[in-house]
């Protein structure tokens, strides 16, 4: 905890953020850290609660101890922080910026009072390590002689890639693109995550023994067979890629795009590509998709200078405060603003889309839809509020389904890997609760690739998990040879 009163002393602040006219003007990031005093008091909120429901079942994946770390933030004990955060969490600074804090809300002061700024106390311990010079390479002091392929460079995989390596194994991660992150490189814009946050990460893991290789595509590039020759096991880590469609009349008019297309393109210019992006400038823009990525849809038109951004949503606006469906300590259904909304965007809910409308050059130039209400848990017609709105461009960011089934995945079938009902990798053979074991002998599967489309801090809890189980197999055959 933090000081004994001080949930009852100082009020919750927030980062502080450049102004929106002045941030649309580049893809910089723009929220800035505590300073000193502001993040002592902040910590100083964290309340003797006796059970700390933030970093239990309910509130962080990756177990921060963050009764801990906010204490010593409170008395300036910074490096002591750090390594305290450090003993749990690999990379901090992704956690820090794109986070939505489930910690937060399973916070005990929020049942009354908003709760401990705990996110915006994590990344400003963990810029502050970076800028002391704390976060340095930690190699093995010894070698094990076992080799793990791990395919795939977005959270899980990189978080399982370091812990293995700190073990004492020889890893080497796949990454099928041309750029080490996953989703973290391309998918996330650079307003949210500055890039060079991946690359110091990955000198750092390079010295601490990682082999990265990109241009990688394992199941078309290389074969299964030639990975299980070389490595003594294999970590799936490749995410849930394979987008939800929009199966309407029109979805094939020039300018509907699948949102990833349009955020990876836009990143790979960003990052000084010579890259052809799909521009949003002067144009009618509607996004398809309330969640994260339609938020970073909006950002990025509106930094390209959409003419307008309206964002919809098929399911009605949620309550402005805790629903009752959802009490604490739960993650709580409730309407939330990005940062990407404070900088302009209308946001229609309840609107199902119906169809898309095209000029003779096959060119989207409007979208079709009407209002629907919940009846019977199942979002049926308003007769009588059927639209017609202008589209120059249109994003559908309606989530992830599964992995991408084909190359490697169809592979992997067909050599006996076993897959849930939802397309995921099933990985639950192990003789442990919480198993990562696919199947297949010596494959494991983590992140969302193994649990479907979630969150970054799931993903790096289950990568550790899983090179724990990873670890303690290869070390067992170690001792048995």
């Amino acid at each position: 905890m933090g000081k004994p009163t001080g949930f009852l002393e100082f009020k919750k602040a927030t980062l502080q953020k450049i102004d929106p006219k002045v941030r649309l003007a580049n893809y910089k990031e723009f929220e800035k850290p505590f300073d000193n005093d502001t993040a002592k008091s902040q910590g100083a909120r964290c309340m003797d609660c006796g059970i700390p429901f933030c970093h239990g079942d309910t509130g962080c994946p990756v177990d921060n101890l963050i009764p801990e770390f906010n204490d010593f933030v409170y008395r300036g004990r910074w490096k002591e922080a750090w390594e305290n955060l450090s003993k749990t969490n690999n990379f901090p600074e992704f956690t820090g910026r794109l986070c939505p804090a489930p910690c937060e809300s399973a916070c005990t002061l929020g049942i009354i009072e908003p709760p401990v700024s705990i996110k915006a106390i994590e990344r400003t311990i963990i810029d502050k390590a970076w800028e002391e010079g704390w976060v340095i390479p930690q190699p093995p002091s010894h070698k094990t002689g076992k080799k793990v392929a791990v395919i795939g460079s977005g959270p899980a995989g990189l978080a399982c890639g370091q812990q293995l390596a700190r073990a004492g194994h020889s890893v080497t991660i796949f990454e099928k693109n041309d750029r080490i992150g996953g989703l973290l490189r391309y998918g996330i814009p650079d307003f949210k995550m500055e890039k060079w946050h991946i690359d110091k990460r990955m000198e750092q893991m390079t010295k601490e023994g990682v082999v990265f290789k990109t241009n990688v595509n394992v199941g078309k590039d290389i074969t299964v067979k030639q990975l299980q020759s070389d490595f003594d096991a294999i970590v799936l880590a490749m995410g849930s890629e394979a987008p939800r469609d929009l199966p309407v009349e029109g979805r094939n008019a020039k300018g509907v795009y699948y949102a990833m297309d349009f955020l990876t393109k836009n990143n790979k210019k960003v990052a000084g590509d010579n890259e052809e992006i799909i521009s949003a400038k002067d144009k009618h823009v509607i996004v398809i998709g309330g969640g994260d990525t339609g938020s970073d849809c909006v950002g990025t038109s509106n930094r390209h200078g959409a003419k307008s951004v309206t964002q919809i949503e098929i399911f009605s606006e949620p309550p402005k405060e805790r629903d009752s469906s959802t009490p604490w300590p739960l993650y709580p259904k409730m309407l939330r603003t990005s940062s990407s909304h404070e900088e302009g965007v209308q946001r229609k809910w309840a609107v199902n889309t119906l169809g898309f409308k095209s000029n003779d050059k096959g060119e989207v130039t409007a979208i079709i839809g009407n209002e629907v209400k919940e009846d019977g848990g199942k979002m049926v017609p308003v007769p009588g509020t059927e639209f017609e709105w202008p589209a120059d461009l249109v994003l559908l960011a309606m989530g992830f389904v599964n992995p991408i089934q084909e190359g490697l995945i169809a592979e992997l079938k067909n050599g006996g890997l076993e897959m849930d009902p939802r397309g995921n990798v099933k990985a639950s053979f192990g003789t442990k609760a919480g198993s990562f074991a696919t199947s297949l002998p010596k494959v494991y599967a983590c992140g969302d690739v193994r649990r479907g489309q979630s969150l970054i801090v799931w993903a790096i809890s289950e990568g550790r998990k899983c090179a724990d189980q990873v670890n303690q197999m290869l070390l067992a055959e170690v001792e048995g040879s």
